[in-house]
């Protein structure tokens, strides 16, 4: 019996796993899911920076900016987690579908009485809120699916990426609000974001996800009971891992302590460095030029070995440049800071999400990068709102400062007193 053709050359030509810091391009899923992603975070990011502005000119208040900030992540408390039991039982893509389309007309909204000049600050956080509702409980989905996308041996290469895609956003979404300033003015970029949501729902729609790397629920979704057991059961796999635990432990801290320069930064643009909206899009724009920076070299030496020390180092370099933006009242000493800042968290954070895929099981996936989100986004309205009280009394280099510190000296306690965190490869 001769040989089949075909089985002849799949054996005497076996196909190649493609190499390079762009091999998770390879996959069409995957190539459709980041172009997709991109144009949208790009948009948010637009968003983003006219946000800032316009609740300063409203308020001219830095507790308020704290306040938006809040509204904006407070869903990340109570949402979150049970965004990761879904993401364990329900269609990921599918989840991911409805709510990028309700964000898409939330921003829309929001879009369209800017624009009417009837927008008022009460408006701007029912917004911020619906939005980070949707955010919250698509974020477990958006991270596990990456899995799905890929499979493991390409997973790290499409963690870091992924990092990138949302770090260049962060480039180029200020620097096309910088356009829109003077183009459109501050609607321009609002109704921008609302359309942006299109590319990531038209991707979504055209990914076909294979059947075999789904994960098969143990029961429905509408089994409430059920759905707490899953709950508390992803606790208590977090609980009995050290190492997974002092992962989140960093996140935690880092996004606590320093995320609430995101929503300072205004202040420092138009109090201290005294520019305008121009100024504010480029500082933010250089550290999300910094922080994809970070995340493209991650992709290029891939699944490198001592992960556990760019955790720490990068988290600790965090704090270190935070505090020097803070201190700084050279702008070009600021921006370097700013650079620093992006370069170093990304490099922390996109390493704590490649090792905590790695570690845990597929079952848990779901509900372990939920509350990997907790921690790093669950964290931020109390940061904001802290940061945002701090810099309305002492002023936001001294609520800079405090946060960079507070990073610096918690990293390195669990530097000294953690060595198995330290030798995660």
């Amino acid at each position: 019996m001769s040989p089949d053709p075909a089985q002849v050359k799949s054996t005497s030509r076996p196909r190649l796993r493609p190499s390079g810091m762009f091999r998770s391009l390879s996959h069409r899923n995957y190539r459709l899911f980041f172009t997709g992603a991109f144009i949208s975070n790009s948009g948010t990011w637009m968003q983003a920076v006219a946000q800032g502005w316009l609740v300063l000119q409203i308020t001219d208040s830095p507790f308020w900016l704290g306040v938006d900030g809040f509204m904006a992540t407070a869903p990340g408390f109570f949402l979150t987690l049970a965004g990761g039991v879904f993401a364990d039982l329900v269609d990921r893509r599918r989840l991911l579908l409805y709510t990028q389309i309700v964000a898409g007309f939330a921003a829309l909204l929001l879009a369209l009485l800017v624009w009417t000049n009837v927008v008022t600050l009460s408006m701007i956080l029912a917004f911020s809120f619906v939005t980070g509702c949707c955010m919250a409980i698509a974020g477990p989905s958006y991270q596990a699916i990456t899995f799905d996308l890929v499979g493991r041996e390409d997973l790290a290469n499409a963690v870091a990426l992924n990092s990138s895609q949302f770090q260049l956003s962060r480039v180029f979404g200020p620097v096309l609000a910088g356009v829109g300033f003077k183009l459109f003015d501050l609607a321009g970029c609002f109704f921008a974001n609302g359309l942006s949501f299109a590319a990531v729902v038209i991707a979504l729609r055209k990914v076909r996800l294979d059947p075999s790397r789904k994960t098969i629920a143990a029961h429905s979704v509408k089994d409430r009971r059920a759905l707490w057991q899953d709950l508390i059961a992803g606790f208590r796999y977090v609980r009995n891992r050290p190492r997974v635990s002092s992962l989140l432990m960093i996140s935690a801290v880092s996004s606590l302590f320093g995320a609430p320069y995101l929503t300072l930064i205004p202040i420092f643009a138009r109090d201290i460095f005294h520019l305008g909206t121009t100024g504010l899009a480029w500082m933010m724009g250089v550290a999300g030029a910094g922080a994809f920076v970070g995340a493209l070299l991650l992709a290029y030496v891939g699944d490198f070995k001592r992960k556990g020390w760019s955790v720490i180092g990068g988290a600790f370099a965090f704090g270190v440049c935070l505090i020097a933006f803070a201190r700084s009242t050279n702008l070009i000493a600021s921006m370097i800071s700013l650079f620093g800042v992006g370069f170093a968290i990304v490099t922390s954070v996109a390493v704590t999400n490649t090792l905590l895929q790695k570690l845990v099981t597929d079952e848990m996936r779901g509900r372990v990068m939920s509350m990997f989100i907790l921690t790093f986004i669950g964290t931020m309205p109390i940061g904001n709102l802290l940061g945002g009280a701090v810099s309305e009394r002492f002023g936001a280099p001294v609520a800079l400062t405090a946060g960079g510190a507070a990073i610096v000296v918690y990293v390195s306690l669990v530097a000294l007193k953690n060595p198995r965190l330290r030798e995660l490869h």
